[in-house]
Parts: C-alpha cells; structure tokens; sequence
C-alpha cells in the first residue's frame, strides 16, 4: 500500500487508525517517522514519504515518533494472511527466529538461500532480515526500559543486543533518547498508575478495531485445559513453553486494547511471548477488510453488522493444537478437555503459577514427551488411539512440521496422509493451528446447522461453493456462523 501515494496521504490526514501498521509516513523537515493515526498536525505532501516497515524507516535514518510511538502500532495484517515466502519470513522474525539462529536459520527454515530471502525482503519491505530483527530488539528494549526495573545492562541482553554499547547506541539511534530518559520519561507519565503484579511484565496490545472478544476469549476459555489454560477473574490465562523457558501470560480484553502480564522464567523470551499472544489472539488482522468481503453476501451481511470484528482463536503451539484437535473428533468440548486434561497431568511439565491463587500446574506434553505414551493407556476408540499415536510420532521426529511458518497447501496435505484425518480435523487445524484465514470447516455440524438457518446451502458441498464469494476471508464466516449458536464459546464467560 505504501506505494500508492494518494491513499497514504488521505489516511495520513484524517488521521485513520485502520492503517496503522500499514505503512509508516517518514518526514524529510523532521527526521521522524508515524504512523498514520498520529496525532500530530500532518506535514506537507512534499515532505513525505511513505515506507513500508519501522526497520525501513530506522535504516534510511529517521527516528520513532515520541508522541504517537509507531513502533507499539499493531503489526500489517498481509503476514498472516499471506503464505509465500515473504509473508513465512516476516512471522519467523516475530517469532525470534533471526535473533536464536541467524539469518542462514532463517533461510533454512523457508528453504531458500540467505541472498534470496534477503532479496525478497528488501525489496517489499526496505530491509533484510537483520534489520528487521534489530527494528524489534529496539522494541523489546522499550518495552522493558519503560515497565520493568530491570537494570540497563539485564534489558540490554534480554532484548537480543549482543553488548551494552550497542543497546545504547540503537535507543538512541530510534528513539532519539538515551535509554535512562525513557524510563524517566515512563516513570513520569505512570506515576499515577496501580503497580504491576511482582514478577511480572504489564504490557498494552494494541488492535484494529473494532474487535468483537465474545468468540474469541469465549472459545478460549471454554475450551480451556485444567492445568494449563483457565478464565479467572476477567482474564484468559495460560502457560507457555518458549525457546529459553516457560512463562505465564493473563490476557484481559479491554475497550481499545488487550491487557497483558506475563511472568516468565527467561527474559529473553520476552518477544517471541507478545509475538505468540499477538498471534493466538489474531491481533494483527484488518477487519474492516475481513468485514466489508463478508457483508457483501446479504446472507452473512446481518450477522456482520450484529457484532463486527471478530478474530479467528487460534493458539501459541501448533502441535498442541493438532494432538488437542484429535482428542476432540466426534466428542463433546468437555470430553475434549477431559482427554487433554489425562494427558497434562501423565506427561506435562510441571511449572509454578506466578499468582498462588492461580489453577495453572503445567505445560502442554511435548510431542517428544507424548511419544512415550502407552496407547492402551488411552480411554479412546483404537482407531482414534492410532491416530494419534501416528500423529504424535509424526510431530516427534520432524516428518509433520507445523507451525506459523508452515506451507498450508503442504501442511494439509502431510495431515490428510495420516490415519484418520478427514476435512474437519485438517481444515481446524489449519484454521487454528497454522493461521490460514481461508480455512473452512464445510463439514462442521455447527456451521451446517448454522447455514441452514440462514438460507444457505446446509451440505458441504454445496456450501464450499457458495463460500467462494467469502474468499480469502472463510475462516472468520466460520466465526460468524458459529456464533448463531448459544454455545458457550461464543460468549465471554461470566
């Protein structure tokens, strides 16, 4: 979008919020860069230019913004709603991948060359992969600078920078201020605020609006898993398994944000955890566009207009989803979670709950640890055991990789050659699991049911027809459909 001037300019001047994230408007006079909401009384045409990333911006020489901060702006929806190499590459750096592994990981994953990828990168988004990755390690250092009092040097190597005098120097370099006048700065303008809970990170995730949290917090938290998911006190909680260690996030839907604490074991798991919650929550999607594709069948149209902005839940582990999406085939949400729930207390990994009157024990099984199971152990028909046991073995030893850089097409077509994976599983897991928002669940009796109601065709096939004036956006009628029902998931608990 960047590159059609007039659009950006428009957005720029009515100060539209769809678009941050979008595009950054840099200003030749000043030297700053914006997002397009920003506050501040727009420049001259002629001193604009538009770039597509903060990491752009950071390497032509402009700073961050200190009134309308872009870099904490929602991240561009095309990332998750797009599965070629570009869009695979952008989640993987989100996810921490170029600071654990390098860029030659990074390639490796995406299984191009490091001069291709960043080849790509640079050319639809102004830098490669290091800049990128450094873009996000300033942020991290922002984010830990302003709500923590951890010692400089503590943030410095919990943000990814290799020394001190690096850390100090891309700060200022971004932001334009030294990194003890930005926690001066925060100090000042929180100190009116309730502290933060000990051990822990409070931070603000910001979303487009508008966002509907009924189905997403209210699919959370009903399905969630004793021990390492729960709903308490107006929050989804849950436990995370994360490159350096563990962690535990609370995530509380709020007016024009989401509220964020999280305790974690490993400081340098600080990224990649936002980055999963961002994920999980779909917080990154523009549903406007989502909304607007929908409204266009004037079947779907009431229910759009009803509650508009609703996400796709998804989750922060890939293979926990999968094993989790076989235990619930032809079975009730609570006997899905009774499954789930054998499983966590047999072979998950004990952890603390940060808060003591907290119900959360354990971490998900890993495959690895799933492995180990006993199929006659499983209170499970033989067939489904077998499928999950396949399953299991698969996710072990490599030969099913899932994950936020996973090739749909690919993903599905490695779930379908396993024993007992038909359209639902497959098209749930890619839904939820992998992100794909053009995942559609045909089959599903809620959504047949759903349709039928409405008018639509009520038979798979020929609702897959019909849904393809939906394209690219099936996955959120899912959502919509679903929501007609007085299911528990459709609603935020009490």
């Amino acid at each position: 979008m960047y590159t059609d001037t007039d659009r950006c300019v428009r957005a720029v001047r009515s100060k539209d919020a769809r678009f941050d994230g979008w595009f950054f408007t840099a200003v030749r006079t000043t030297g700053i860069y914006c997002r397009p909401s920003c506050p501040a009384v727009p420049p001259k045409v002629e001193n604009m230019t538009f770039l597509p990333s903060a990491a752009a911006c950071q390497q032509a020489g402009f700073r961050a913004c200190k009134r309308c901060r872009p870099d904490t702006s929602p991240g561009s929806p095309e990332w998750n709603a797009r599965a070629d190499a570009v869009a695979r590459a952008m989640r993987l750096i989100q996810d921490g991948v170029v600071d654990r592994e390098g860029v030659p990981g990074l390639a490796a994953r995406l299984g191009y060359s490091t001069r291709q990828v960043e080849r790509q990168l640079g050319a639809e988004l102004g830098a490669g992969p290091l800049a990128l990755a450094r873009a996000q390690r300033a942020q991290t250092a922002r984010l830990l600078i302003e709500t923590s009092a951890l010692p400089m040097g503590d943030i410095a190597f919990a943000a990814g920078f290799s020394s001190i005098r690096t850390f100090n120097d891309t700060v200022r370099e971004v932001f334009a201020l030294a990194p003890g006048e930005l926690r001066r700065r925060a100090e000042k303008a929180h100190r009116h605020q309730q502290p933060q809970v000990p051990g822990t990170i409070a931070l603000r995730l910001p979303y487009r609006a508008p966002l509907n949290p009924d189905n997403l917090f209210g699919h959370l938290a009903a399905t969630a898993v004793p021990g390492v998911e729960e709903w308490r006190a107006g929050a989804y909680r849950r436990t995370l398994r994360l490159p350096y260690g563990t962690g535990v996030v609370a995530l509380t839907p709020r007016p024009d944000h989401i509220g964020c604490q999280l305790a974690l074991t490993d400081l340098r798991d600080l990224t990649i955890a936002i980055s999963r919650c961002r994920w999980m929550l779909d917080l990154d999607a523009d549903p406007e566009a989502v909304d607007d594709q929908l409204r266009s069948d004037p079947l779907l149209a009431p229910l759009v207009d009803k509650a508009p902005g609703r996400r796709v839940p998804r989750t922060v582990d890939a293979a926990e989803f999968a094993v989790r999406a076989v235990l619930g085939q032809q079975v009730s949400t609570a006997a899905a979670r009774t499954h789930a729930a054998r499983l966590v207390t047999a072979y998950g990994e004990p952890v603390t709950d940060p808060d003591p009157e907290g119900g959360l024990t354990h971490l998900f099984p890993s495959p690895q640890a799933l492995a180990e199971l006993d199929p006659q152990s499983l209170a499970l028909p033989r067939s489904r055991r077998t499928t999950l046991t396949t399953l299991v073995s698969a996710l072990a030893d490599g030969s099913l990789p899932l994950g936020i850089d996973s090739d749909w097409e690919d993903a599905r077509a490695r779930l379908n050659a396993l024993p007992g994976f038909g359209p639902w599983t497959t098209e749930v897991i890619a839904m939820r699991a992998l992100g794909d928002p053009d995942a559609f669940l045909a089959s599903d009796l809620g959504v047949r049911k759903a349709a039928k109601e409405l008018g639509l065709p009520s038979t798979p096939a020929a609702l897959t027809a019909r849904a393809a004036h939906w394209r690219p956006w099936r996955a959120y009628a899912v959502q919509y459909l679903w929501a007609t029902d007085g299911h528990p998931i459709n609603r935020l608990p009490v």
